[in-house]
């Protein structure tokens, strides 16, 4: 498998490497004096040499036959050295910045290869997203391991997207060089209930010799996992709790623990680790998604080792989790995720292996980053010209078209049980739930006192006019409106408020500067993160990026929100592949049992 996530491929270099180890060759880098961290033995090794030659290694203990007059010799003075850091699970578009920018801030973290699913952009433009980040990812070092999307759309009949993807598509991504899989599969229903669009993906993907990635959203641990982990299925993040990740385990599928800005499942779900006696090989720690200001503040998937470790997880356990076990779930560990003979030579320093901060970043032997900087150089990546207007709702939005109409026979009544979105701050997953909204010249309102906003969701590809309109509980939210089109997946134009005057500015800020997101007030724009790339990335520094998205959330807090990053939980509003609510262009989606149902609780 010819794959560009190396230097040099291995068969071209092994001569040279077993001379290189023997002292007949001199190395072209050497590190001396290191406390190694052993993840193929889960043991510190102290005063150890690497030899490096080909960005391979070729020798691990004494390296001092190694040394020629040429040989860069780098003196760790007993520091701590790991192999680099994975995150085998990423959207780079959560970091609304490309894909080198991310590289940028990433790689001085730690971070030498990412496992992404651009599935944000591919439902924007398609394939020719997917190359656009591919294309991106040539101008950094960081190794970037990209998989075919798989559900564009995310659930097909529920939503309208800029782009679809079938089978042929994914034979043709899973040809290119970069592509090494397939993206989580989203319709875990359509998987086990023999979809056959669905399955007709995983047969592309299992008859290339590939990894399928997964999503499986459900509580349900029984027959369901186990028909999709039937399917072929490697991999899922969607645990939840203890249970959902030892079942995930037992199975022989990695549980890849997730921890990002939004979706915090880590503290609870280390536990079926740290509190178990079992085999952990199955388990990976990743993102899944992390924003600009977490990335600029925290780090990247170094945050999550650090948080793991704090909980009471082994940190030789965590540097596992991140390495060898990541390599090993993509079938990457003969090249990957380890500092032994053969392999890549991406490595990474510290000092403490109880709060691990990284001060120095290798890949394929050349150093990228050091003391918090990136060395290495970068390239600036260059998007298609049509990917800054990606924007078309079909015509000027008006407050009218955020009146919610009650029916005819309750047009007369003073309030109406209605079908609303309750959120969970900090988890994926929503509530259904009914609620007694007033009415008012026959109109349904949004409720302050019961914490109920205004819904819309506008079809912004096609320009269709195509819109839904619903209510969200939880934010907190006393005045003003948002607007996003960053809103998984299918990245239509999600506008959320308490007046349609607002919902209105805030519509039209977007389609002006091209996409991003929003918040305003009393006719006012409090905040704009202006994302001009497909609506969903910004062409700016991830520093510039982060400064505004600051200014973003403490917007969204002057409007009375409290919970933790608002605008990722905003974003998945329309996601309709995760119970048990959601709102689409198409209407309001009972995700339970994936069909379309009206916003009053008298509708059929």
């Amino acid at each position: 498998m010819a794959k560009k996530f190396w230097k040099r491929p291995l068969h071209e270099v092994t001569r040279r490497l077993a001379l290189v180890a023997m002292g007949k060759e001199k190395a072209e880098l050497v590190i001396r004096d290191a406390k190694l961290v052993n993840v193929c033995t889960a043991e510190i090794q102290e005063h150890i040499d690497v030899a490096v030659a080909e960005g391979r290694i070729a020798l691990v203990g004494d390296a001092g036959h190694c040394i020629g007059p040429d040989t860069e010799v780098i003196d760790a003075k007993g520091q701590y050295i790991a192999p680099g850091f994975m995150d085998g699970h990423m959207h780079v578009e959560s970091s609304m910045v490309t894909v080198s920018e991310f590289s940028r801030v990433a790689m001085p973290h730690g971070t030498t290869a990412i496992f992404m699913d651009p599935h944000e952009i591919c439902n924007v433009f398609g394939k020719d997203g997917v190359r656009a980040m591919i294309e991106d990812s040539d101008h950094t070092p960081l190794k970037v391991v990209t998989t075919a999307p798989s559900c564009v759309p995310a659930v097909p009949g529920f939503e309208d997207t800029g782009a679809s993807i079938d089978a042929d598509d994914i034979r043709e991504m899973l040809s290119w060089d970069e592509v090494l899989g397939l993206g989580e599969m989203m319709n875990y229903p359509g998987v086990i209930e023999g979809s056959l669009p669905v399955h007709a993906e995983l047969a592309e993907t299992l008859k290339a010799d590939q990894v399928i990635t997964g999503h499986y959203a459900a509580d349900e641990t029984g027959a369901g996992l186990n028909a999709y982990a039937a399917a072929g299925i490697r991999c899922c993040h969607e645990a939840t709790d203890v249970n959902g990740v030892i079942q995930r385990m037992r199975l022989g599928v990695y549980s890849q623990i997730r921890h990002g800005s939004a979706w915090c499942d880590l503290p609870e779900i280390i536990h079926a680790i740290i509190d178990n006696k079992i085999d952990d090989r199955f388990v990976c720690l990743v993102t899944d998604d992390t924003h600009p200001e977490n990335l600029v503040q925290d780090g990247h998937i170094d945050n999550v080792l650090r948080l793991a470790i704090r909980e009471g997880l082994d940190p030789i356990k965590a540097i596992q989790f991140v390495t060898i076990n990541t390599a090993s779930c993509f079938r990457l560990d003969h090249e990957l995720g380890s500092i032994a003979p053969s392999k890549c030579a991406d490595i990474v320093f510290f000092d403490d292996l109880q709060d691990i901060r990284v001060t120095r970043t290798i890949i394929d032997g050349e150093v990228v980053a050091e003391d918090g900087k990136v060395v290495a150089e970068i390239g600036t990546p260059e998007y298609p010209e049509h990917f800054y207007h990606s924007i078309h709702v079909g015509g000027p939005v008006t407050e009218s078209d955020f009146a919610v109409q009650a029916p005819v026979d309750k047009a007369s009544d003073t309030e109406i049980g209605t079908r609303v979105i309750e959120i969970i701050p900090a988890r994926a997953g929503t509530v259904e739930t009914v609620i007694s909204l007033p009415v008012k010249d026959g109109v349904v309102t949004a409720d302050i006192a019961q914490d109920v906003m205004k819904m819309a969701v506008f079809e912004r590809h096609h320009e269709t006019g195509t819109k839904g309109i619903g209510f969200v509980k939880g934010f907190g939210i006393k005045k003003g409106a948002m607007a996003q089109t960053y809103s998984h997946d299918a990245h239509n134009l999600v506008v959320v408020g308490t007046c349609d005057a607002d919902m209105k500015l805030a519509a039209d800020t977007l389609t002006e500067c091209g996409g991003g997101m929003c918040v305003v007030a009393d006719g006012e724009v409090l905040a704009v993160v202006p994302l001009p790339i497909a609506g969903l990335l910004s062409d700016q520094r991830v520093e510039e990026t982060a400064r505004l998205i600051k200014k973003l959330d403490d917007a969204w807090k002057e409007l009375g929100c409290t919970i933790v990053s608002p605008y990722m939980t905003m974003a998945i509003l329309s996601l309709a592949c995760i119970p048990e609510l959601r709102l689409t262009n198409r209407g309001l989606v009972d995700c339970n049992n994936y069909r379309l149902v009206g916003l009053f609780d008298t509708d059929e």
